[in-house]
């Protein structure tokens, strides 16, 4: 009965662990979990932590345009694309596409682990609107473009990433550039900004053009933090 006891409380004390640690990354430069495997399997990794305010602002409007049209709006969890999702699985049997807004790759990077499945998404969805509740959105997109991986060796974050694909600093990004790298999320292993192929040029142009997009407009210009 002690062993079961003392079980259950290493499993809860586990589970509570990031709700308190999340409101702690208003500041500081955390790492994800993938970064933290890496380091201690000895494989590479490549992050320098570049703030908000130095990257180019063409870099988190691509990103937003490319994985979270409603970051602006949402409270951690589109709902709407999370029924789409599901409402596809349902009708195929099987999960086809993503559904994940930015908060929730915050979530699952600095506290879960990768890969599809049912439980990581089950802890996923509160944690993420845990996270929308204690940081503010500049903060939540900051943690993204610093923990993303975006190359194919190790390359974590916007800084690394841009060094890698472009030899200049995440601050220096064109539109053009900030697309590419937009367009190799989620994996970079498979899709290279460095030397695009016709699918990550056709998403780059794409981007672009959702980056202009009225309602994102709007979501920069009502959004202060932005």
């Amino acid at each position: 009965m002690r062993i079961a006891r003392n079980l259950l409380l290493i499993v809860l004390a586990v589970l509570l662990l990031p709700y308190l640690l999340a409101p702690l990354y208003r500041g500081g430069h955390p790492v994800s979990t993938l970064m933290a495997w890496r380091w201690l399997t000895g494989a590479p990794v490549l992050r320098h932590w570049i703030d908000f305010s130095a990257i180019s602002p063409a870099l988190p409007r691509a990103v937003v345009g490319a994985e979270d049209a409603q970051f602006c709006s949402h409270h951690g969890i589109d709902w709407h694309a999370l029924r789409e999702v599901i409402d596809d699985a349902e009708e195929d049997g099987e999960v086809t596409r993503g559904g994940s807004t930015i908060t929730q790759q915050v979530a699952k990077n600095l506290f879960l682990w990768p890969g599809r499945s049912v439980i990581r998404k089950a802890l996923e969805l509160p944690l993420a609107l845990w996270i929308d509740l204690v940081l503010p959105k500049q903060r939540i997109l900051e943690i993204y473009l610093n923990i993303a991986e975006l190359g194919p060796s190790g390359q974590f974050g916007a800084e690394a990433g841009a060094i890698y694909a472009f030899s200049r600093p995440a601050s220096s990004l064109s539109p053009r550039e900030a697309a590419l790298l937009a367009a190799i999320l989620p994996n970079p292993h498979q899709r290279s900004a460095r030397n695009p192929g016709p699918g990550v040029r056709r998403l780059a142009g794409t981007y672009m053009a959702r980056a202009q997009a009225p309602e994102l407009q709007r979501c920069w210009h009502d959004n202060r933090a932005f």
